[in-house]
């Protein structure tokens, strides 16, 4: 495996239940790709449900999947592939996934 490429979109994640699971039964995993200059980078993924979240500060990318993700100040963003998405240290989220959510992130 080469240090310097990897394949994010075919990449297995390891699963466990998700924590604040508002609706459905989803499911969560992350890979850990190591840091850079201080930010942590990331593959995480995320089964259909519906979910909240205490946001970090953090960048990414939709890789696959759709979601709608709705704000503690009402703001509502559909996401999905090609989507970068930035997320601030202490927001209140809602995250509404209909199909398998994969994302790179940086935090």
């Amino acid at each position: 495996m080469s240090e310097r490429l990897f394949d994010a979109a075919s990449a297995v994640v390891p699963h466990e239940s998700a924590e604040q699971v508002v609706s459905g039964n989803p499911t969560t995993g992350v890979i850990e790709l190591g840091g850079f200059k201080g930010v942590e980078i990331g593959i995480w993924e995320i089964t259909p449900g519906v979910v909240r979240d205490v946001e970090a500060d953090e960048v990414f990318v939709v890789l696959e999947g759709d979601a709608t993700v709705t704000f503690e100040d009402g703001e509502v963003i559909e996401i999905g592939p090609g989507a970068i998405v930035w997320l601030r240290e202490g927001e209140q989220t809602q995250w509404e996934i209909r199909s398998r959510l994969r994302k790179v992130y940086l935090a």
